[in-house]
């Protein structure tokens, strides 16, 4: 401790009067040089210099410093994962938080100035706080949450145990990220069950064996959860094992699902059979509003499985790289949970061999609300284009749309131009016209693109909309890949 009139106690208050965060910075560097001096100091300490003697103790792997400041943290949160960002993640720091944590949950009653109820792992979250703007408003406010009045006038967990901790962090699980950190982590939520809870608002699942995701599964507080992602290849069976998990996600508000193939010699059957088994833990999820697909095998056939169990209004449906059959196209525009959608993304969705007016009712049923809709890339012919035409006049909420790489002539764009009566229509990326293309497949010719998008560019400004302009990606016939012409107005 340091006496009223010491240099350091006249120093930090002169500090602190006159705002100086660079002084506040030396005084906590000096202060990490004896650790017994700053151990010993804590309790007296003005608050604002906790988070500069904290980063100078990070820095410096002061470990014991650490310790004994998470036991007298003055704050609602402690937000760790952006130190671990910026600086070098060391292993004994975080154990010595771990062991702060430790000592801080063994008291039956908490040190006078300690106010912390949450440690916070997230890396981009309270980036201000270590910077010197000290408020945790956010983090605050959903502590606050847990006491405010229900409407019978008791409390929400209005007697919290002093000792409970709450851990925040995102993670991504793949294979090799069972590092020592979150083993570490695991194990002390464990150790301290009742006292120790791990939130986590998003959740990233890569091809890793699914033993490993039963043991997060175990320690996760599942209803935090607000993101799910689920990328690589599951069998359907373990499709089916992970519902009961998911069902448990009651606040899940974005769920994705991203290259996820069904083995060949699966049964039509055996397949409806686990995607109905998962699909059916959707009752569970009254928050559901974003549902995206990417290069998933199991929606073809089956998407009628799936809408028939959603709850909510959805706000975003993407689906990308998938097959669907035209009763999938038909199911989803008889879905009364899609009525309201804001975004529609059919991207490399091959509608080739699906009748026009199964899109053109599609759009209609999100036609009030719809602002953003991508129909890239799905073959798309001037034969479709008018019918689908009158139904995307329909969508007067719409803000931008994506219609590029499909093989569509210069005549039939200019009569889209001409016939789009969208007023907030502000962003359009168009296709090539096919007439862009050398008699090789796949060839552009540049010339000829150059003076059709010049003509495209002079018709748009005498429709008045000289700024709804761009020629988007075209898929090279040799790579796959997709290329962008663009060219100065």
């Amino acid at each position: 401790m340091f006496p009223q009139h010491s240099f350091w106690g006249r120093f930090i208050r002169m500090s602190m009067y006159y705002h100086l965060p660079s002084l506040l910075e030396l005084a906590a560097q000096s202060l990490v040089e004896n650790e017994a001096l700053a151990i010993a100091a804590l309790e007296e300490l003005p608050v604002d210099i906790f988070p500069p003697l904290f980063m100078a103790a990070y820095a410096e792997r002061c470990r014991e410093t650490l310790k004994a400041m998470v036991q007298v943290w003055p704050f609602a949160c402690l937000p760790l994962g952006v130190l671990m960002r910026k600086q070098q993640a060391h292993q004994e720091n975080f154990q010595a938080v771990l062991s702060g944590l430790d000592g801080l949950l063994a008291q039956e009653v908490r040190p006078r100035r300690c106010k912390l109820q949450m440690l916070d792992l997230r890396p981009k979250i309270h980036q201000n706080f270590w910077a010197g703007l000290f408020s945790l408003k956010e983090t605050e406010d959903a502590l606050l949450m847990k006491t405010k009045p229900k409407m019978d006038g008791s409390r929400m967990r209005a007697k919290q145990p002093l000792s409970r901790i709450e851990v925040l962090v995102d993670l991504h699980l793949k294979n090799g990220m069972c590092d020592q950190l979150l083993t570490s982590l695991i194990r002390k939520i464990k150790q301290e069950k009742g006292l120790l809870y791990l939130h986590c608002k998003k959740l990233s699942i890569l091809p890793i064996p699914f033993q490993m995701i039963k043991r997060i599964m175990k320690v996760v507080q599942l209803d935090s959860l607000q993101e799910l992602e689920v990328r690589g290849s599951w069998k359907l069976s373990t499709l089916g094992m992970f519902a009961p998990y998911l069902g448990q996600m009651g606040n899940l508000h974005r769920l994705l699902f991203s290259h996820n193939h069904t083995y060949p010699y699966t049964s039509l059957e055996e397949k409806k059979m686990y995607v109905n088994q998962f699909c059916s833990k959707l009752l569970n999820l009254p928050h559901l509003q974003e549902l995206c697909f990417d290069s998933v095998s199991f929606v073809a056939g089956c998407l009628n499985h799936i809408l028939r169990y959603l709850r909510c209004y959805l706000k975003n449906l993407s689906v990308t790289n998938c097959l669907l059959l035209e009763s999938d196209l038909i199911h989803l525009s008889q879905c009364p949970q899609i009525s309201k959608l804001k975004d529609l993304h059919l991207i490399r969705v091959n509608m080739t061999s699906i009748h026009a007016e199964s899109l053109r009712s599609l759009l209609e049923s999100t036609s009030a609300t719809l602002q953003r809709l991508s129909l890239s890339e799905c073959g798309i012919t001037d034969a479709q284009l008018p019918v689908i035409l009158p139904a995307l006049n329909c969508c007067s909420q719409l803000v931008t749309f994506d219609f590029c790489g499909n093989p569509i002539s210069m005549a039939m764009l200019k009569s889209l131009r001409q016939n789009l009566r969208l007023t907030k229509l502000c962003h359009m990326i168009y296709p090539t016209p096919v007439e862009s293309y050398e008699d090789v497949p796949g060839a552009l010719h540049l010339g000829k693109l150059a003076q059709l998008h010049n003509t495209l560019k002079w018709m748009l400004h005498e429709l008045g909309r000289p700024n709804m302009d761009g020629f988007g990606p075209n898929p090279c016939c040799h790579c796959g890949f997709s290329t962008f012409c663009e060219f100065s107005p």
